[in-house]
C-alpha cells in the first residue's frame, strides 16, 4: 500500500480546503509514492520521534502540528526542526500534517474533547460558512455539576498538571463549550451560545478579563487539549491497516513543565 493511499483517508476526514489560511498542513517532505512500512503517530514532531519512527520501522509520520510552519531558509542542523527534517529525509521517511483542517473536521479534534468529558448534544461552536464543520464544541453535561469538581474532573481526565481558570461566577455547569489549542479568540462565542466554562488552551494575560462574569475560562494547556488527536488520527486509520505497524509517538510529549 502506498503512503498516498492512506493520507487520502486522512484527507477524506479532513479535507485540507478546511484549513485556516495561516496554515501548512499536508505533506512536509517525502514522496507519496512510497510503500508504507509503518506509521507513527505524533502530535508534534522531534528529531527523537524520527529517531523513534526509524527505530520502529515506521516510514509515514502523521502529526497533528506541521514540522514546517514558517518559511525555512536554510537546512542547517541548528534547530530541532532541521534536525528532524535532515533525518527524515535521510531515512526516506514521509512527513505529513492534518492540522486546522483536523480541527474544523466534523467530529475533529474538539469533538474528541467533549466526548472525553462527556457532552451530549453536540453542536459547533463557530460554524464554517457553507460547510457541515467548524471550530470548537458545546454541549450539555448530563447533569448541572458544580464548576470547581467539574474542573477537577477535567484536570484528570485531560491529565492536567495544572488548569487556570477566571472567577467562579457560575453556581453549577451545564452548558459547555471546548476548543482544542488556542481558542482565546472565540470567548465571545461561547458566551453567546450560553456556555457556563469555556475549556481551551494558550490564554494570554488580557483575555482573561474578556469573560466579566459572564462565563468561567479555563485553561487546560495546548498539548493537554489536543492530546486525543493522536487517538483520533488511530480511529480514522485502523480499518485501513491490515499488514504493518500503527503506533502511537511514545517520544511525543508535554513540552511544558509545571512546579
Amino acid at each position: 500500500m502506498k503512503i498516498a493511499e492512506i493520507v487520502s483517508e486522512i484527507e477524506r476526514y479532513a479535507p485540507l480546503h478546511l484549513q485556516e489560511s495561516y496554515d501548512n498542513a499536508g505533506y512536509m517532505c517525502g514522496s507519496p509514492e512510497n510503500e508504507i512500512t509503518g506509521i507513527l503517530l505524533a502530535i508534534d514532531i522531534t528529531d527523537r520521534v524520527v529517531e523513534e519512527a526509524i527505530g520502529n520501522g515506521c516510514n509515514l509520520i502523521i502529526s497533528h502540528h506541521p514540522i514546517i510552519f514558517r518559511g525555512i531558509k536554510s537546512l542547517t542542523p541548528d534547530t530541532f526542526v532541521n534536525r528532524a527534517l535532515i533525518k527524515a529525509i535521510r531515512n526516506d521517511i514521509t512527513i505529513y500534517a492534518a492540522h486546522t483542517n483536523m480541527d474544523s473536521a466534523t467530529n475533529g479534534v474538539s469533538m474528541m474533547m467533549a466526548e472525553k468529558i462527556g457532552l451530549r448534544d453536540c453542536r459547533i461552536l463557530l460554524p464554517k460558512e457553507d460547510e457541515d464543520c467548524g471550530l470548537g464544541i458545546y454541549g450539555e453535561l448530563e447533569n448541572e455539576t458544580d464548576p470547581i469538581e467539574f474542573i477537577k474532573t477535567v484536570k484528570k481526565q485531560f491529565q492536567c498538571q495544572a488548569v487556570k481558570h477566571s472567577a467562579i461566577c457560575k453556581p453549577a455547569i451545564k452548558r459547555v463549550a471546548v476548543c482544542g489549542g488556542a481558542g482565546a479568540e472565540f470567548i465571545e462565542r461561547a458566551i453567546k451560545v450560553g456556555a457556563d466554562i469555556y475549556i481551551t488552551g494558550d490564554i494570554k494575560h488580557h483575555d482573561w478579563y474578556r469573560a466579566e462574569n459572564r462565563i468561567i475560562i479555563a485553561d487546560i494547556g495546548h498539548y493537554e487539549s489536543e492530546q486525543f488527536t493522536k487517538e483520533l488520527f488511530f480511529n480514522i486509520l485502523k480499518k485501513k491497516i491490515t499488514n504493518f505497524a500503527l503506533l502511537y509517538s511514545k517520544c511525543d510529549k508535554n513540552p511544558v513543565f509545571v512546579i
